[in-house]
């Protein structure tokens, strides 16, 4: 299953964020990220908020 961490950069607003949903979908629209599920946008975060996002995938057990 996808997870997304989003970080902000330190001194700007917002917490650090673990998102996990097997359905969540990251697309770029315009200045945008936007995560969104079968139902629609669930999150949606300017890019002059300076955030990064990161996708952290499950590795397989050996």
């Amino acid at each position: 299953m996808p997870r997304y961490l989003i970080t902000h950069p330190k001194g700007k607003q917002g917490e650090d964020i673990l998102v996990e949903d097997p359905d969540l979908t990251l697309t770029i629209q315009g200045d945008w990220a936007v995560l969104a599920d079968p139902q629609g946008p669930c999150l949606a975060l300017p890019a002059h908020a300076g955030a990064t996002i990161t996708r952290i995938d499950e590795q397989p057990e050996e």
